[in-house]
């Protein structure tokens, strides 16, 4: 008889006490190699696996001490979502306050920067060690609202007994992670978080609704930040000669001459001024402005002649693309379903079309449309270094694939990643 499974968060009409006791039976068999009343949601399920592989013990979670003052004031002051904090605090501390709760704001690493509350609330948040500069990431407290939503990019809320760790238990949270809209990178979460009594069927839907608030106020930033590079661009590039674009510091295309360019540049991470060689353009010179960067393209060279050398690190948090080419070297952060992608045409270097990618990707063949937005996103990124018709590497591209000595893409649940970790673990295919 299969079994079935736990509701998210409370059942409408359902009894706090009960709900919570249930899950507790769950998380207890679960964890202790029973057969739970229920299965755990699948979220949870994939939670608590992710984080048995780091063999942090569910009865005392590992002691990550707390950031010094100096350190979490330097993380704050570079966080892109210290401008954001007046919005988060009128749409959210207000509901906090009422419910007994918590709001707190993490960076990438689940370091927790910013907690605002009421003070009984946060009294007992100090007792539970849930702090300002505490790691509340997954491999350090175990399952938890914020710890997940970082590792699978999307809304999470965890109750009661869906923790992983015991002493969590007294507690509900919701979390929602914080993206840049213009690159995609994973810039923090937001979260609310109470006594297990202060659950509400809604608090995800809020946050998650201001979480993508916070990214249109952040996207309006950016083109704000654009229009004033414009006015600089403009005149800057009508004295230069050959080809040449002016880009934001996030790579987004304020002004170019003799150069056809899309809306964003893809730079590689930790750009100086000088010489890089970058995919789409080949060799250029890059000069910083006020705001941004000037890129003049070298006339005497392209993006592709030569042998390039490219290698997907799937060992690295986030993953990478590494590639040496004729005129240097390039490193770039890929987006969990970009790097989904590349591990695909690594293991098919004949090449996969839309279809076999929408089956790679999401057991589903129908799903080309998705795939080839991906691709074309992708395309801007490694320029001619990927072909199509099928979609493949090029052939003068070298590929090495590195692989994490744990859970491959632990955050993954696209069949060709669930196919090498079988593969990997040594079980059937």
């Amino acid at each position: 008889m299969s079994l079935g499974s736990v509701e998210s968060g409370l059942p409408v009409g359902g009894d706090p006490r009960a709900h919570a006791l249930l899950l507790s039976r769950v998380r207890e068999a679960a964890l202790g190699g029973g057969t739970p009343p229920v299965r755990p949601r699948a979220v949870i399920g994939a939670s608590w696996r992710r984080v048995r592989w780091t063999g942090l013990d569910p009865a005392g979670t590992g002691e990550v001490p707390a950031l010094g003052v100096a350190e979490l004031q330097r993380r704050r002051a570079g966080s892109a979502l210290a401008p954001l904090l007046p919005m988060l605090r009128a749409r959210l501390l207000p509901v906090a306050e009422a419910a007994g709760q918590v709001m707190v704001v993490v960076d990438p690493e689940g370091r927790v920067l910013w907690r605002e509350g009421g003070a009984e609330v946060r009294r007992r948040a100090d007792a539970l060690g849930f702090v300002e500069g505490s790691a509340w990431d997954e491999a350090s407290v175990g399952t938890n609202a914020i710890g997940t939503s970082l590792v699978i990019g999307t809304p999470v809320h965890v109750h009661a007994g869906e923790h992983y760790a015991e002493s969590h238990q007294p507690w509900t949270c919701a979390a929602a992670p914080l993206h840049d809209p213009m690159t995609g990178r994973l810039l923090g979460a937001v979260d609310l978080s109470g006594p297990a009594q202060s659950v509400h069927a809604s608090t995800i839907a809020l946050v998650d609704a201001v979480a993508r608030l916070a990214e249109l106020e952040l996207r309006q930033a950016v083109t704000q930040r654009v229009e004033r590079l414009r006015t600089l661009a403009a005149p800057l590039l009508a004295r230069l000669p050959g080809r040449a674009l002016v880009v934001s510091a996030d790579g987004c295309t304020a002004a170019a001459t003799g150069i056809t360019v899309p809306d964003r540049v893809v730079l590689p991470d930790g750009i100086t001024a000088g010489t890089i060689w970058l995919p789409a353009f080949g060799r250029c010179t890059v000069e910083a402005v006020p705001g941004g960067w000037l890129l003049r393209v070298d006339e005497g060279g392209d993006g592709v002649a030569g042998r390039t050398a490219l290698e997907l690190d799937l060992s690295a948090t986030p993953a990478q693309v590494r590639m040496t080419g004729p005129s240097g070297d390039w490193c770039h952060t890929l987006t969990l379903r970009h790097a989904e992608i590349l591990l695909s045409l690594l293991l098919h270097p004949a090449g996969r079309s839309a279809a076999q990618l929408a089956q790679d990707l999401f057991g589903d063949p129908a799903r080309t449309v998705t795939v080839r937005a991906e691709m074309s996103r992708l395309r801007r990124t490694l320029g001619p270094l990927l072909q199509h018709q099928p979609y493949r590497f090029g052939e003068d591209v070298r590929t090495e694939l590195r692989l994490p000595p744990g859970e491959l893409l632990p955050a993954s649940g696209a069949p060709v990643v669930q196919q090498q970790r079988r593969e990997r673990e040594g079980g059937p295919s």
